[in-house]
Parts: C-alpha cells; structure tokens; sequence
C-alpha cells in the first residue's frame, strides 16, 4: 500500500531501519555488542589498514596519519588525528564501521571494528597495551580535544547580518575570471588535463582535445604512457617470452579462490577482472607477463618506467620479490602498500592475477 503525500513507495520495516541506522552517539548510544583488544586490533589493522595509514597509524604518503600530532593545534599546520583533533571516540568507532576498509566498506564485524579502534588509541599512547574496548569501558577513554569545540551558534550570531536586503551599491563594473581551479593545481594531476581540454573544447568546439590542454601548458595524462611506449616495444621479445609460461597451464582454482580473499588487501588501489579501470593503481587484468609501467592511460613514477625500460617483465619470479616488497623492490615508487609477508599469499595472488590475463 502506498503512502505518503505523493502515494509512493511503503513504510520502511524495522530491520530495514536498524541495518541502515549505524550512528554511534558520543555518549555510547548505538554502540554494537562486542570487544576488542589492542593486539588483536595490531594484527588486524596490519592486514587491512596499513597499506593506507602505515603499520603504526602514521600514514603513509598522502594517505592520513591517524596517530600523532599532539600539541600542534595552535600551530599554522596542524597534524590533525585521532588522538589530537577528533573530540569524540564515537567518530572513530563509526566512521571505521561504516566506511571502512576502503573499498570494501561494512565488511568488518564488530568486533573487529572495537580491535581496530582499539589499536588506534593504543598508537596515540590513549591506552594501555591490556586494554580490552566494549560497550563497558567505551566512555572510560578521554579524548584529549574533547573541550577543544564550540556549538556553532552562527544562526543566531551571523544569520541576521546575511539575510537583509543586499544594498546594491558601490558594485564593480563587471566581473571577470582570472583563474580556474585546474591551473591552481587543486585538480587530482590524472584529471586535471581532462578537465582543461573540456573547458576549452566547451569553448572551442574544434580544438583538439590534445590541442587543448597543450595551449594551457599541461601534459596530457598519457604523456607519461606514450614515452614508455618505446621501452614496451625494446622488451617485446621478453614479454613473448614471459607469456607462454604464465599460460602453459591453467591455475588452481583452490588457489585462485585464494587469491580472491587476499587480494582485498589490494583492491583499495587496484581493480582486475571485467570492467577493470585504473584507480590510485593501475587495473592489473594481464600484469602477468606484462612490462612493468606500460598499462594504457596510467600514470606511473619515474622509477616504475625506468624499470620498464630497462626490461623489467612481470613474470612470476619478479612478481614474487615486488609484492614481498615493493618499495625495497623497485625504490622510490609510489606503490603504498608494505608487502605480502606469507609466501602463500603471494603465490595465492599471483595465481588470482594470472586467471585475469
């Protein structure tokens, strides 16, 4: 039966309430049943967090720091985390329940949501390393910037003064832009030639696409691919080379099924299988066998391509030492994540990729 106003739709059902009402209030109501502990929460925020934030909460990149910062508030460039800025635990607690992993997001249970939570406070020196979080001992944490707020009160303080009569005198001439938020650099780089040559093509319906973002002095995003297209063809012979070995049998489906699991500490980054596009990372469908830095439309660091050119295939023995180690691998990369530690997960991984050539 419809209701409403409009005659449209049903009344939403209580459980169809309680799954999408996740709001955790801060004096602990919403709060789920369970528990965690700091160390529990060491090894699972290892397993899904740290590819991000760092192994110890301290970012890694430009991915956020979720530990630190103490004391820097009054600074011109605060280190805003968990244990210097956020007022209230609740925030935590919700927002790693509801958003997080990234790209997998409310697939945690609760308890380990309270682990994670749990280890964060821990690597801001907020609690003890026996500390054991739940709905109990939820309010017995103080969060160090609990009173560093204020109500806003701008609707009864400021509202009066923006909502009179605009006085429509000493107005300029005219008004003119003088600059566009893709030249001041605040466009993601990967876009950002994109959104010139369609600002210019809106303008100019003929211009080129490349045409267009040459005349406002910008790279186009497969610059970079276009001068690792020469390195690509130098190794070809490898990749032949490499290829019927990634194919001379089928994987195991045991492992592939495995790879799947363990490839959700990538998927933050990377996409494989159909539809598969470029994120933070490149897509990876057919990476085994391939040169490295030579995906289509991905822009890949300096060291990625130098490694290309220098003949660097991805076969299984070199994908083995890379997911060990990316950074130790191929230095100065911008691959974030620390590194497979199980060799099985490797070898699980790498089984999962190859099913996607």
């Amino acid at each position: 039966m419809a209701h409403g106003p409009y005659g449209l739709g049903r009344l939403a059902l209580p459980e169809e309430i309680n799954a999408w009402n996740l709001d955790i209030l801060p004096d602990g109501t919403g709060l789920p049943d369970g528990e965690g502990d700091v160390w529990t929460g060491d090894e699972i925020f290892s397993e899904y967090c740290a590819v991000c934030h760092g192994d110890f909460a301290e970012g890694v990149d430009n991915w956020p720091k979720l530990a630190g910062g103490m004391g820097t508030l009054d600074r011109e460039d605060p280190l805003k985390t968990v244990g210097s800025y956020w007022p209230y635990l609740s925030t935590t607690f919700d927002y790693v329940r509801r958003s997080m992993p990234f790209g997998n997001a409310q697939t945690l249970t609760d308890d380990e949501v309270y682990s994670i939570v749990a280890y964060i406070l821990y690597s801001n020196d907020l609690v003890d390393e026996d500390f054991v979080l739940s709905k109990e001992t939820f309010l017995d944490v103080e969060m160090p910037n609990a009173d560093g707020f204020i109500l806003d009160d701008r609707a009864e303080t400021e509202l009066e003064r923006f909502s009179q009569e605009p006085c429509m005198e000493n107005c300029k001439d005219s008004v003119e832009i003088t600059m566009r938020a893709a030249v001041l650099d605040v466009t993601p780089e990967e876009t950002r030639a994109k959104t010139i040559a369609k600002l210019i093509k809106d303008t100019d319906p003929k211009a080129p696409k490349a045409e267009a973002a040459e005349a406002e002095g910008v790279e186009t995003a497969a610059a970079p691919v276009a001068e690792a297209a020469p390195a690509a063809e130098e190794t070809a012979p490898a990749v032949e080379a490499a290829a019927p070995a990634a194919s001379e049998a089928a994987p195991d489906p045991a492992l592939v099924a495995a790879g799947e699991a363990v490839f959700k500490k990538c998927k933050a980054c990377h996409m494989v299988g159909d539809g598969a596009k470029n994120r933070v990372g490149p897509a990876l469908n057919g990476v085994v066998g391939r040169t490295a830095g030579s995906a289509e439309g991905f822009k890949y660091s300096k060291p990625m391509l130098a490694a290309g050119e220098e003949g660097l295939v991805w076969d299984e023995a070199a994908l083995h030492e890379y997911l060990a180690d990316p950074k130790g691998y191929i230095k100065g990369n911008k691959m974030a994540f620390a590194g497979l530690k199980k060799p099985d997960d490797v070898d699980a991984v790498i089984a999962y990729l190859k099913a996607h050539p």
